[in-house]
């Protein structure tokens, strides 16, 4: 099981800062979850909300400002930079691409074009990267353009789960054969909903896991990617007298 750091080791530092990801890495997280957004310069940042006003105080918003307005008001950082960060120290990445924005797939594509044009870098890295998303449809985006990619629900229910998969497939269907380049699916189940989750076939990426006996469950059903604000202390109690996972 990998453990990834939730917006950098947050629990620590200020999210999504250069800070918290190199505390990740001191911490020993095998990769980092972070957020995307587009400027209105089409600049990809690392950032949960629509604008700045829970981290840094201020009203900006994403959508509608400048890199460089943003970074005058918090050290946002850019998917460029993140993923410089995660290639030099063998990180993996797992992107999620914030809906709904103003410019719809736009992200996506922005995304995709940055990371097709280091394609050969990230090859050479040997890091894995899913893009991931509460919308099927950037979902459906991703997997389309070649790239594997996680559908997040916070749904309690493997039903619910389970309902929404099934009704992506059925939408990707119509008619419409997935391209033949379409990558992964896997799933994004919050950790409440995972406690319910049972038996799965596909890649797991289970959100956000800060307490020692989630993460054990986590474990013991052999989720591939924990995702979590605590990378550090959440290995320290999994790993066995081996120093192993």
């Amino acid at each position: 099981m990998k453990i990834y750091a939730h917006r950098g080791a947050s629990s620590d530092f200020p999210e999504m800062t250069r800070a918290a990801f190199e505390g990740a890495i001191t911490q020993g997280a095998d990769g980092f979850e972070c957020d995307l957004r587009l400027t209105s310069d089409n600049v990809v940042v690392a950032w949960h909300d629509a604008d700045l006003m829970r981290c840094a105080g201020s009203s900006l918003k994403i959508a509608t400002s400048t890199y460089e307005q943003l970074r005058a008001a918090y050290p946002i950082m850019t998917l460029g930079e993140i993923l410089a960060l995660a290639m030099a120290h063998k990180k993996g990445l797992a992107l999620e691409t914030k809906h709904p924005v103003p410019t719809s797939g736009a992200i996506e594509r922005e995304v995709v074009k940055i990371l097709n044009e280091k394609k050969l870098e990230i090859s050479e890295s040997g890091i894995d990267i899913a893009l991931m998303s509460f919308s099927w449809q950037a979902v459906r985006r991703a997997r389309r353009m070649g790239f594997s990619a996680v559908y997040l629900s916070a749904h309690s229910s493997s039903y619910q789960l389970l309902r929404f998969f099934n009704r992506f497939r059925f939408h990707e269907s119509l008619g419409r054969r997935p391209h033949s380049k379409s990558g992964a699916l896997s799933y994004g189940p919050s950790m409440s909903a995972f406690r319910k989750f049972a038996a799965h076939r596909t890649r797991i990426f289970v959100w956000t896991v800060d307490e020692i006996a989630d993460a054990q469950l986590c474990l013991e059903r052999s989720v591939d990617v924990l995702i979590t604000n605590k990378p550090g202390l959440i290995r320290r109690s999994l790993e066995d007298s081996s120093g192993h996972i």
